[in-house]
């Protein structure tokens, strides 16, 4: 078993308040969990108004799988007009393999 995990750190364009910041967290998380197989949460920067860092998680038995989804999430999130993606950093955490 595979977990995939990943953190995108977004520049949020035109925001003026946290009900608003919210409003376009909440778009951005919900098409991405339609579009892709994986978990995705605001998992930083909540009190900043432009800033916002957003973590992803997926399980797999492959490696390629879990990059091409975060492959995925990374268009999703640089068609999104008023989001700009400032970093990305991804990981794969193995589990049981030694067990056989």
């Amino acid at each position: 078993m595979i977990v995939g995990t990943a953190r995108f750190d977004l520049r949020l364009h035109g925001v003026q308040s946290l009900k608003q910041k919210r409003s376009v967290i909440r778009r951005l998380l919900n098409q991405l969990r339609s579009s892709c197989p994986v978990s995705v949460a605001e998992v930083g920067h909540a009190d900043l108004l432009q800033r916002a860092i957003i973590g992803a998680c997926i399980v797999s038995t492959s490696e390629a799988l879990i990059d091409s989804v975060f492959r995925q999430l990374e268009a999703k999130i640089d068609v999104c007009g008023s989001i700009e993606m400032i970093d990305s950093e991804t990981e794969h955490i193995h589990y049981g393999e030694k067990l056989h």
